[in-house]
């Protein structure tokens, strides 16, 4: 049982990056834009705030600036996109390449320039990551564990998530968001303004991806600078965001199975299921694969799928 316990918080770490890469692509798409940079914003984020993390010693300093370098990445792409009409595809892919490179640049360029020969965080950012502990709630047998035994970034996502939830479903911005991913000329002659509602969201879903980004060169990487750190993990929140059916409630759900998955080869018994490591490394991507040809097959699926994703707004067409 204490096993399977410490699975399940396992996993709900594991799974953290995915729910903010998850929703910042829910609200990206909500727009009409299919942005494939994720993993691109992410390891801008991840690089961005685990260097102002490692110059200032101030976690929350590097998780603004993990936001910030997050949005500013989106927003290269929402120039190119919403203003040029440039094709989201292509675009979204460069960004990924971008990000991946720039972070892997500057990281080895200030690890070159480190006496120590790596780059670890300070013990102030690195307790400050630590699990929270409530006094009171955290005793709770079983239920202390399973809730209230996070890093920050856990409750940040899970806050995220729902405020999310709740500004799509339930607030008049977050209708006319869906409006103008659903269809844009009508949102357009309705009196919502579509480049506006574009970019605010878009900037919004780069800052979300950031901090899932340095979520990752914190926590996943124990504060050690590695290069690639973000490891694919953008790419399954793309397919998470089908899996979720466009909905940041359900993302939550999501990102715990796939986080599930991640970890499962660490308390799986390997003389039950004697498979090599290789095979659980693969099991999440396996599973993403899964998850787009299933999704292709049932229209069930996509019922949420905004109308209007992946095809540039003209208004002079409408």
């Amino acid at each position: 049982m204490d096993i399977f316990i410490k699975f399940l918080v396992a996993a709900v770490g594991a799974g953290t990056p995915l729910l903010f890469g998850t929703v910042g692509e829910i609200l990206t798409e909500k727009t009409g834009h299919l942005n494939l940079g994720v993993e691109g914003m992410m390891s801008i984020g991840a690089c961005i705030g685990f260097m102002v993390g490692y110059y200032t010693d101030n976690f929350f300093l590097a998780l603004l600036f993990a936001a910030v370098s997050g949005a500013l990445s989106a927003l290269i792409y929402a120039v190119l996109t919403v203003t040029f009409m440039a094709n989201q595809n292509v675009t979204g892919l460069t960004l990924t390449i971008f990000g991946i490179g720039f972070a892997n640049f500057i990281g080895i360029f200030v690890l070159n320039k480190s006496p120590e020969g790596t780059l670890k965080l300070p013990e102030r950012i690195t307790a400050a990551m630590r699990g929270i502990h409530i006094p009171g709630l955290s005793d709770i047998p079983v239920l202390g564990e399973l809730l209230f035994s996070y890093s920050p970034f856990v409750y940040i996502g899970v806050f995220i998530a729902v405020v999310c939830a709740y500004y799509l479903n339930r607030t008049k911005v977050g209708l006319n968001l869906k409006a103008v991913g659903e269809n844009p000329g009508a949102a357009d002659a309705a009196g919502i303004r579509i480049t506006k509602v574009k970019y605010l969201n878009i900037i919004l879903g780069g800052a979300i991806c950031g901090i899932g980004g340095v979520y990752c060169s914190m926590i996943i990487n124990g504060g050690v600078w590695i290069s690639n750190n973000v490891g694919g993990l953008g790419w399954i929140a793309v397919a998470l965001v089908i899996f979720a059916n466009w909905q940041p409630s359900y993302a939550i759900l999501g990102s715990f199975v796939f986080g599930a998955l991640r970890v499962l080869k660490y308390y799986i018994p390997q003389n039950v299921f004697p498979f090599p490591i290789a095979f659980y490394d693969m099991l999440p991507f396996l599973m993403t694969a899964l998850v787009l040809v299933i999704s292709s097959m049932r229209k069930s699926g996509r019922i949420n799928l905004p109308a209007a994703l992946g095809l540039n707004y003209y208004r002079e067409e409408r």
